[in-house]
């Protein structure tokens, strides 16, 4: 099954995301590290936002701007990839004592990055986030739009995450760089997230289940019978797939389900926090299994989609080449 992208539409409220994040942040400094993150001029062309989520390499996001994620490791409030990385995240993470949550960019953060890309020659903003029914950063974003220029800023829903969400953003930026008119920037990104997978499993599901994300009862049950569940995001919510016993069959079975939704050929990304030789491995697997495809991207997730998933998580992100 796979994703739907739904986009905004300005001049009627549409409030229908449910944001499960925690409480917002002023990210008026954010912002301003948000404009600065793309490197390349985006004077007379559609620029593309996103947000920390994506997990963009640097070295693929181009012209895109990313408007970060918030956490907050106990009492102090850090931005995801600018004032804390995996590395950080997963020690915080390891000491039991420290309460790791996670919050949305403010409205602001969005508006002044928009502001600055107009201001910087933008014919038009698209801006792609992570699903609306994992946080409310879309919401964010869409409120921002109408503050700056509903009918010059579009703000699109990838009802994904990770590299399921950045490889839609790459698709957009590439279709700017081309010089397409701000609704074939906004279908561009649509397209690759309606055939995107995003298949992963966790090592303990009580983050996802106190983070609102996954209901309780299968939490209790992952923990009861240690039983490793591999979940999957349908319609932009995560859901089990299936319930293996090992780190093992995990992986293989992460293995067989992304070659199944490659159909031959596919971009594929590889996402872990903390287990870099497992992720490897499932790399590795994955380009033998798919040798028309490039090489699978490897990364360590955000800090913030690290902070519900936890150490020891593994996934693979997959969209078909059409």
């Amino acid at each position: 099954m796979t994703e739907r992208a739904d986009t905004a539409t300005f001049g009627c409220a549409d409030t229908s995301g449910a944001a499960v994040d925690g409480a917002d942040h002023d990210s008026g400094e954010a912002a301003g590290a948000a404009g600065r993150a793309g490197a390349e001029s985006v004077a007379g062309r559609v620029a593309v936002v996103t947000d920390s989520t994506a997990d963009l390499p640097s070295s693929l996001a181009g012209a895109v701007r990313v408007v970060p994620l918030e956490v907050r490791l106990g009492d102090r409030v850090v931005r995801d990839g600018v004032d804390i990385g995996p590395g950080e995240l997963s020690a915080a993470i390891a000491d039991r004592r420290l309460d790791v949550q996670t919050s949305r960019p403010t409205p602001e953060a969005f508006a002044g990055t928009y502001r600055e890309l107009l201001a910087e020659g933008a014919s038009a903003v698209v801006s792609v986030h992570l699903s609306r029914e994992l946080s409310g950063t879309w919401e964010a974003a869409r409120l921002a739009a109408e503050q700056v220029d509903p009918d010059r800023v579009r703000v699109v829903d990838s009802r994904a995450m990770g590299m399921g969400l950045g490889f839609a953003v790459l698709a957009a930026d590439r279709a700017a760089a081309e010089g397409a008119e701000p609704a074939e920037v906004e279908e561009a990104a649509a397209a690759v997230a309606a055939r995107c997978r995003v298949i992963f499993c966790v090592d303990e599901l009580d983050r996802l289940r106190r983070g609102g994300r996954i209901g309780a009862a299968a939490a209790v049950l992952g923990t009861v019978l240690a039983v490793k569940p591999l979940l999957h995001l349908v319609d932009g919510r995560i859901t089990a797939l299936e319930k293996v016993r090992t780190s093992a069959r995990a992986t293989q079975r992460l293995v067989e389900h992304a070659v199944a939704a490659a159909g031959g050929e596919a971009d594929v990304a590889v996402h872990h926090l903390g287990v870099p030789e497992r992720a490897e491995e499932l790399a590795d697997r994955l380009a033998e299994r798919l040798p028309r495809s490039p090489r699978p991207v490897v990364s360590e997730i955000s800090a913030v989609i690290g902070a519900h998933v936890g150490n020891g998580a593994l996934g693979v992100v997959v969209v078909p080449r059409g």
